[in-house]
């Protein structure tokens, strides 16, 4: 069951998404070393309108990361209290980790007229899309199997046996390729980044919100 707060946030949502004033949800996905997390990035460092929705996970925090930047770090049993209460917009299993989306964080961007981007798996995405249908889905693609695994192996740190799996799991993660809206090749990146920073300014530019943000001019230019 929802809290107090998180029903007021979803109420929210639904009454400015009624009258046209809401952000835009983004859900972008890829195997891991498509360079997802890279091309997000550097959008977010560029675009400080967009929000980047920071998950919860019970993997360990590794060397570099930091909380609530990273990842919000919790253990298991604080994970499962927070599926029970409802508080996951999604949430999945993940190379042996939970990850999972905070319901009213998410909420309470978009009702200012944030645009929000969730970096999760296919899974994940399933979920969001049932919750919710005001949400664009955009995949990420390598230029090619050969070139996924020497960016798995550059990474460094892994070993042969985990990247083998990623490779797996690549394999399956590419195969919900056309449960998305869009699709992105990351071969060269200032490429890729065009594509991604295009296909959030065309979904600006529909009538939807147009329609809101240009209210002003519209009323005066049909008088």
């Amino acid at each position: 069951m929802l809290t107090t707060n998180e029903a007021e946030a979803s109420d929210a949502v639904i009454h400015a998404r009624e009258n046209g004033a809401s952000g835009r949800l983004y859900i972008i996905s890829a195997p891991s070393g498509a360079g997802k997390t890279s091309l997000v990035k550097a959008l977010v460092a560029t675009h400080p309108d967009i929000a980047l929705s920071v998950s919860y996970t019970t993997r360990p925090m590794r060397a570099g990361e930091r909380e609530g930047s990273d990842y919000h770090f919790v253990d298991p049993p604080t994970f499962d209290a927070m599926v029970e209460s409802a508080a996951f917009l999604e949430h999945a299993r993940v190379f042996d980790h939970r990850y999972g989306t905070a319901r009213e964080w998410v909420a309470s961007r978009l009702i200012r007229d944030t645009d929000v981007i969730l970096e999760i798996d296919w899974q994940g995405a399933r979920q969001v899309r049932a919750a919710r249908t005001d949400c664009t889905g955009i995949f990420i693609l390598p230029p090619s199997c050969e070139v996924l695994e020497e960016r798995l192996h550059g990474r460094g740190g892994d070993r042969e046996e985990v990247i083998r799996r990623r490779m797996r799991d690549a394999v399956a993660e590419i195969s919900h390729y056309a449960e998305y809206d869009y699709l992105i090749v990351n071969d060269e990146f200032d490429r890729a980044l065009a594509d991604l920073e295009a296909i959030l300014r065309a979904d600006r530019l529909t009538l939807g919100r147009q329609r809101l943000a240009l209210a002003p001019l519209l009323a005066g230019l049909t008088q």
